[in-house]
Formats: structure tokens, sequence, C-alpha cells
């Protein structure tokens, strides 16, 4: 089979896993809206899914580890496509928010495995730049589909875009039994070794760098729309255009963390990149109140927060014993423990009634203590990592 093919549909799979992440950030006010809920707890949804996520990822990937490759992502995005199809149509709140967890139990399994699985088509050699290009449907998501799925949010029903993600997803799953190869069981250890990262010390730093750190991204992004509908004044019909622009900081950042750790090391690069975003998250709360800052900082804000993806991947690869799938894996569950916290706290805030712009000041006080546990970690194990591992560069 080509691997060009292959590839494709693990880029298709990233596009559906990043708009249904994505998405509800561009829609919370309509969701809020419509579900009579209060929007801190519309981002509880938010939440569920990136709490599904830290508990798939080591799982599932465990779990899957005594089956071929294309049958264990044939099946985790079908889950995901059930799972997403439900969330559409669940009509309680509760009910919400159960399908959305479960519909994040799929994603870090997916990335994890996909990433091996793409340095095993693409063949020697080619390995970076083919997980690359998996990778490249997150930010095409952030380009194209969350825009597409706030436009369509906003024009019908915040429903009706997550019906289409449940549709990629199927055809997803078409593609990866059409395009991708029949290839060898490579068994890793299964849950028992996933578990046995978790004995490592400095694992612990890293997760913590991960888990806190990124929470800056996840407190700015979770309430971007109504900050820059009810503070900017930004029509929300407008919201899918600021998305866009968020989404091509994005994929600048993707790029961007991937040169700068080459030039220094991926350590360094996540606690430079993290303490950009705390500096970034203050200046986009202060100058909130005016169009053009917003905009122009929307492009520069979402740059930031993709830019530390890249070298945090190669951090924990770098420091994480045996299988290659888990180590990938568990940078996505422990990413979205940040997801989680930013959204929560982000969610306090509010509530608080400190504003809408008070999630940024959250998210600016994660990234610093992601930063200084970066410096820790810098300070203690100042150690170059070596090409190979695979990493969204």
């Amino acid at each position: 089979m080509n691997p060009r093919y292959s590839l494709l549909s693990l880029l298709l799979g990233g596009l559906a896993l990043g708009m249904t992440e994505f998405m509800p950030m561009g829609l919370l006010p309509q969701m809020a809206q419509a579900l009579q809920v209060t929007i801190p707890q519309a981002g509880h949804l938010i939440s569920a899914y990136a709490i599904g996520v830290v508990i798939g990822a080591p799982v599932l990937v465990g779990l899957g580890d005594a089956f071929p490759p294309r049958k264990v992502l044939v099946a985790l995005m079908l889950m995901f496509a059930i799972c997403n199809a439900l969330f559409a149509i669940s009509p309680t709140y509760e009910l919400l928010f159960v399908t959305r967890l479960f519909a994040g139990l799929p994603h870090g399994a997916f990335f994890g495995l996909g990433a091996v699985v793409a340095t095993r088509v693409a063949g020697p050699g080619r390995g970076a730049s083919a997980v690359a290009t998996m990778f490249a449907g997150l930010t095409l998501a952030n380009i194209v589909g969350v825009p597409l799925g706030t436009w369509l949010g906003h024009a019908s029903h915040w429903r009706v875009p997550f019906l289409l993600v449940a549709a990629v997803a199927g055809l997803t799953a078409w593609a990866i039994v059409r395009w991708i190869p029949e290839l060898p069981i490579s068994r890793e250890g299964g849950v028992l070794a996933a578990l046995r990262m978790f004995a490592v010390r400095k694992l612990w730093l890293i997760i913590g760098i991960s888990a806190i750190g990124t929470g800056g991204i996840y407190a700015w992004i979770s309430y971007i729309a109504p900050l820059v509908t009810e503070v900017t004044g930004i029509p929300s019909a407008d919201m899918s255009g600021v998305m866009m622009l968020a989404g091509l900081g994005m994929a600048l950042g993707n790029w961007l963390g991937g040169q700068i750790a080459d030039r220094t090391s991926p350590l360094r690069a996540t606690m430079l990149m993290m303490l950009a975003m705390a500096a970034t998250s203050v200046v986009v709360a202060l100058c909130a109140h005016w169009k053009v800052p917003t905009l122009v900082l929307t492009f520069v804000a979402g740059a930031v927060a993709f830019s530390m993806l890249a070298p945090l991947q190669m951090v924990m690869i770098e420091h994480a014993p045996g299988s290659r799938t888990l180590a990938s894996a568990m940078i996505q569950s422990t990413s979205n423990v940040g997801n989680a916290l930013g959204a929560y706290l982000g969610g306090v805030t509010i509530a608080a009634g400190f504003g809408m712009a008070s999630p940024l000041y959250a998210g600016a006080a994660l990234a610093l203590i992601g930063a200084g546990l970066a410096w820790i970690l810098l300070r203690t194990s100042p150690v170059r990592a070596e090409a190979g591992p695979p990493a969204v560069d």
C-alpha cells in the first residue's frame, strides 16, 4: 500500500480528534444557553473530554497491545464516532457529560499508536516527517475544521458539528481499513508496563510540567468565545473567523516549537514557551477591550500555545523507559489533565465574579508553575533529547 495514503488516513483521524476537542470553545455561549446552564457549567463538558483522554490513553494502549495495530486504530475510531454521535443527540446535561467523557477515551491512544504506525509505514529515515503528517490533522482542524464547526453551530444548532465529527471519524475508520497495511503485533508490555512508567521519579516532574503548565493554554482557549463576544464586543457570528486566526497561529507554533527545540533542547524550549504563555495570557487579558489587539493576540496566543507541544512530547519520550507507544500516548494524557484543570479553574474565576478575562490570569499562574517545574528538571537533568522519537515538528 502507498505510505502516503496510510498517512492520509491518520491525518483524517487527527482532524476528527482536533475538531471535537476544540469546537466547544467557539460554541460555549450557545451550548450554555441551549442547555440552560451557566458558562462555567458548560465548560465542564470540556473538562469531561480531557478526563476521558487522561483515563483512556494508558489503559487503551495497554489493552490494545495484544492486537494488530490496524484493528486497534479502527476500533478506536469507531468508538470515537459512536460517542460523538451520542453526544450530539443526548437530551440532558448529565448524559452529555458522560458521552463527552467516553468520546475522550480513544484520543490519546489513537495518537500514541498512530505515531508508531506512521513511523513503521513510512520506512527508515522518514519517521519524524510521517508523524508530523499525522499531527498536521490537529492543525488542519484548528484552521478549517473548528471554524467550520463553529459556523455550522451558529448557523443551525450547536449539536450539528458533532454529527459532522462522527462522520469524519467513520470516514477515517474506512480509510484505515483501506489504506493501512496489516502490521505485525509489537508487544510492548501491556497495562503493567504502563503502570511501571510511574515508578520513574523524574517522570512525575514531566507529568507536572504537562498537567499543570499546559493548563495555561486551556484556560485561554476554553473561554475564548465569551471573552471576545462579551468583553471585546466581536459579534458571535464572527467567532469562526476568530477561531481560524487561533488555528493559523497554532499551525505556526507547531512548526516553531520543533525549530526552537532543535536549536536549544526540548526541555529548555518547553520552559521558554511556558514563560511566553504566561506573559501572553496577561497581555491578552489587559488588551481584551480593544478589537484589533485582541485579534492580533489571538494569533500570537495560538502560536505560543502550540509551540510547546512538540518539545513536551520529546521530553516525555526522552525520559520514559520502554514503549514508544506508551510514552507518546502519555503526553496526550497528561496534557489533557491541563485541559481539564485550565477549563475548571477558568470557570471557577468566572463563577466567583471576576469577569470573562479572569481565566487568563489563572492560566498565567498555571503556565508559570509549569515553567518552574521545567526549570527544576533542567537543573537536575540537563540532557538534550536525541533525534528519532516521534515528535510534532
